[in-house]
């Protein structure tokens, strides 16, 4: 199956078979905070860096503001560790195969960041994370801040 979004036509294309539109959503001013405690995969890429691709092409499409934040915890904080970090971590040799992911969500201007209590857990320290990743006192007490201020949170979950 292949994703192809055309911008500001009413039609998307999945696979051969057009598909109408009939609630063409528009995002002039949005503010999302994303809770990522899990990672579920869409083929070989997870879920919750899919969404936050389509959730910042459509705020780009709507040439919208955005402040978007996502919040990794629990199970998914890994994304946010450097290679070696990583492969410490996660007893491998591979390296860090989401950084790509995330650096490009940092470019769309998705602010990540990392829950302060995993990482405590982990024995993570700031030294281990890829650069531009922001750690936060915790996940609840960050994503219920974030309410507070006007966000709406989408849970991502396996």
């Amino acid at each position: 199956m292949s994703y192809q979004c055309f911008r500001r036509e009413l039609s998307v294309f999945t696979s051969e078979k057009p598909l109408h539109i009939d609630i063409p959503v528009k995002l002039a001013d949005l503010k999302v905070a994303f809770s990522v405690a899990d990672l579920a995969f869409e083929g070989d890429l997870p879920a919750p860096i899919f969404h936050l691709q389509l959730i910042t092409r459509d705020v780009a499409d709507s040439n919208g503001k955005a402040q978007v934040i996502v919040v990794f915890h629990t199970n998914a904080g890994h994304v946010t560790l450097h290679d070696d970090a990583y492969n410490t971590d996660r007893m491998v040799m591979t390296g860090n195969p989401y950084k790509e992911l995330i650096f490009d969500l940092m470019k769309r201007g998705v602010q990540v960041e990392l829950c302060g209590a995993t990482a405590a857990v982990h024995k993570w320290g700031n030294a281990d994370l890829l650069p531009g990743i922001k750690v936060n006192t915790d996940a609840m007490a960050r994503m219920s801040q974030l309410a507070q201020q006007g966000f709406v949170e989408i849970t991502e979950w396996d």
